[in-house]
């Protein structure tokens, strides 16, 4: 007989585990990894419209910000059917999208198209595969959230340079329409997800009716509250340390996307040729691969908080962001490359394991799904303002020193936590 995962809500850590930890292995690459990767893109795409800089980072950054806002969808989609279907069709929304986006006439169909719908898709998909993983391991879990997150660098690192042979072969747009069959194996990944029954921190704590007379309409307001609860977590707002934590990921989602859709044209507009500008995400594609890996199993081991882990590769990230403008050749790029994909997923891989850390086992879902939503400003607004300093400079180098101030902030905002 089939061993079932346990009910009384101890995550297992084991078994079963392994088939979601891979399923969210392959989100992360299909996710993240393409919208990292979308640099190649971006040079293309400015071309062929004939438009700058800020114009052409509203698709990225409509992606990023729907990405973020949609995991409050995806929460609640959740609750009311399966993780497997919830994630399934998201990753049909993504192949839609891109499948759409490759026949756009102008750049406020990629918006709409590959900005909103593909973004959509992505956040949809996102949300159910980490809260399933970060159910199903407690004690291993920031070692299994490194390890998944890997699945971003590992695409990016084969990818980008294999993009950009595309673009030369069959053009940006025959290159997405390859891109959207590609995402379609995140329906594969939704097909590994299977429910994880789980028991709340209170069991059997329901939402008193007031003193005196059980009245019908006090009765059904009751009910309706402990709907939205189970759909949706809005008590977390009185959470001093996550509201904290949700503020600094603001800040850092401002300059999260940037430095990844900027450095293909940084390194363009410094002379370097389009293979070896490209070649540039590859090599910090890996050096991100051992960045998430050996910050994970530190993590592991509990040497210190991780909180305090993750405020140092933050101020980390944000001294290596501010001095990209003396990088000029190649080499002194591929040397920021590697210290920039070292501490930025190092970043990413332990982000997830704090924020579960600051509230309750069956809180993890919202908590993920609000952190996500708020930082939805940030994500929005980051890439544009770059833009606008980048073409009021001439100098995509901006775009480094932007994302590197926000990111000493939100280093800042992780003090108040200790």
């Amino acid at each position: 007989m089939e061993k079932r995962p346990s009910a009384r809500g101890d995550a297992p850590d084991r078994g079963y585990g392994w088939f979601v930890f891979a399923s969210a292995f392959f989100v992360f690459r299909l996710s993240f990894g393409i919208i990292k990767a979308f640099g190649v893109f971006y040079v293309e795409i400015t071309h062929y419209f004939e438009t700058m800089a800020t114009e052409a980072s509203w698709i990225m950054s409509i992606a990023v910000a729907t990405v973020h806002i949609g995991t409050l969808i995806g929460t609640v989609l959740s609750t009311r059917c399966r993780h497997r279907v919830v994630v399934m069709t998201g990753g049909l929304l993504v192949s839609v999208g891109m499948v759409a986006g490759s026949v756009s006439q102008n750049l406020v169909q990629l918006y709409v198209t590959v900005g909103f719908l593909a973004g959509l898709g992505y956040a949809v998909c996102w949300t159910p595969t980490m809260t399933m993983l970060a159910l199903y391991f407690q004690r291993r879990r920031p070692m299994a959230n490194a390890l998944a997150s890997v699945g971003e660098c590992i695409i990016t690192f084969l990818i980008t340079p294999f993009f950009q042979l595309l673009v030369d072969w069959y053009s940006w747009q025959g290159t997405m329409l390859i891109l959207a069959g590609l995402e379609r194996n995140l329906c594969l990944c939704g097909a590994l997800l299977r429910p994880l029954r789980l028991a709340r921190d209170n069991p059997g704590k329901e939402v008193a009716a007031p003193a005196g007379r059980a009245s019908p309409r006090s009765g059904q307001r009751a009910e309706l509250q402990t709907r939205i609860l189970h759909c949706v977590d809005y008590t977390l707002i009185t959470n001093k340390h996550f509201v904290i934590y949700t503020l600094s990921g603001v800040f850092s989602s401002v300059g999260f996307f940037t430095p990844s859709l900027f450095l293909v044209p940084y390194a363009r507009s410094r002379g370097i040729t389009e293979y070896q500008a490209a070649s540039l995400m590859s090599i910090s594609a890996a050096c991100d691969l051992m960045g998430r890996v050996a910050c994970g199993w530190l993590a592991n081991l509990r040497l210190c908080e991780t909180i305090k882990l993750l405020m140092g590769t933050m101020s980390s990230l944000g001294a290596v962001l501010l001095l990209c403008q003396l990088a000029g050749s190649f080499a002194e790029l591929a040397a920021f490359s590697v210290a920039y994909g070292l501490v930025y997923r190092a970043t990413v891989s332990i982000h997830i394991t704090v924020l579960a850390e600051q509230v309750a086992v069956a809180q993890v879902g919202s908590a993920l799904s609000f952190f996500m939503l708020i930082r939805s400003c940030g994500g929005l607004l980051g890439p544009p303002m770059a833009g606008v300093f980048i073409n009021k400079m001439n100098d995509y180098g901006m775009g480094f020193v932007i994302a590197g101030v926000v990111h000493v902030v939100s280093a800042i905002f992780l003090l108040l936590l200790q």
